[in-house]
């Protein structure tokens, strides 16, 4: 038995290319996918620091506020803080945290004063008494201060506040 071969024939020369417009199709569509995912990845990583920064902020400025609140107690025990004057009218508002800076002198109310960690900066201001007292007896009569304070990171700024009832 006898193989029948077929007799070669030269490739047809009115090819039209259609291979590499679609290869070339393919590699432009990878390229605009993989530039929007590494745009995506450049994005989350700016918010992972930012979140870091929020983070570290807001726990010097916590921290700020806690040595605030024991500066109020110490000074129970030493009577530092009767010459704190009560603030009136405009004078009890939220101080400016946004161009706080540290305050020159010893006052230990109404000016900045730095945190011990130097992290933070916090102000105590007397608001006056009061017998109405969150989480105190009824009718008890307890000195009231407003601890605010303020810490940034990088771009990120963190202002808190708290009142700390004195007996």
């Amino acid at each position: 038995m006898r193989l029948r071969t077929q007799p070669f024939s030269p490739p047809a020369r009115n090819q039209t290319g259609v291979a590499l417009f679609v290869s070339l199709i393919f590699l432009l569509l990878l390229t605009i996918v993989g530039v929007s995912g590494m745009k995506n990845a450049a994005l989350q990583e700016k918010m992972a620091g930012n979140t870091r920064y929020k983070t570290i902020s807001f726990q010097h400025a916590e921290a700020g506020l806690r040595e605030g609140e024991n500066v109020i107690a110490a000074s129970n025990a030493t009577g530092g803080l009767t010459s704190c004057a009560e603030c009136k009218n405009n004078g009890c508002r939220t101080p400016d945290f946004q161009s706080a800076s540290e305050g020159k002198g010893n006052n230990v109310c109404g000016t900045w004063r730095r945190s011990s960690d130097g992290n933070s900066l916090f102000q105590i201001q007397k608001l006056g008494n009061s017998s109405a007292a969150i989480n105190m007896d009824p009718g008890e009569s307890v000195t009231l201060y407003r601890v605010t304070s303020v810490a940034t990171v990088s771009n990120t700024t963190t202002a808190l506040e708290s009142i700390y009832a004195q007996k």
